[in-house]
């Protein structure tokens, strides 16, 4: 058994379990109201499997967005495929969760953004003065996008 309990990668898995289960209610009853989500993956994660143009034309993230006309919906415990329409050519995307980076649904503000192990190494780099010259919350008159990241640091008490 290993010496620390690894936090990072048990939220990860949560987070994409969370993915897992709003995809999988839409797959079985559509988009509820004003719902549609934006997609941001690797296209570079190896088991991520796209057409040769759009590989080309994004070759290390894709934003997708899922909201009027999507297709072929399906959810499994490593991914989703689905179809999209890129300029009246529809096309299918399999993401596996590991490659996702965001998840956004502007439409109620929610939003998740995965670290990538690289981006976890700068952290640790940065000291602790680095992390505060960066709290979002030194500026309150900063305009906001949309939607926003959410931090799980917001809800502890």
């Amino acid at each position: 058994m290993s010496q620390t309990i690894d936090y990072g990668s048990l939220m990860h898995r949560a987070m994409r379990g969370l993915i897992q289960q709003v995809l999988t209610d839409v797959r079985d009853n559509g988009l509820p109201g004003a719902h549609h989500f934006f997609i941001t993956f690797d296209t570079g994660h190896p088991d991520v499997k796209i057409a040769d143009w759009l590989r080309e034309r994004y070759p290390e993230e894709m934003t997708v967005v899922m909201q009027h006309w999507f297709d072929d919906l399906i959810v499994t415990d490593e991914g989703f495929s689905v179809t999209l329409n890129f300029g009246d050519a529809p096309e299918n995307l399999n993401v596996p969760f590991d490659a996702v980076q965001t998840f956004v649904d502007p439409s109620v503000e929610f939003g998740l953004r995965f670290e990538s192990q690289d981006d976890e190494d700068d952290m640790d780099d940065l000291d602790e003065n680095d992390l505060d010259a960066t709290s979002e919350d030194d500026n309150p008159e900063a305009p906001r996008e949309d939607a926003e990241v959410v931090s799980l640091d917001s809800f502890r008490k």
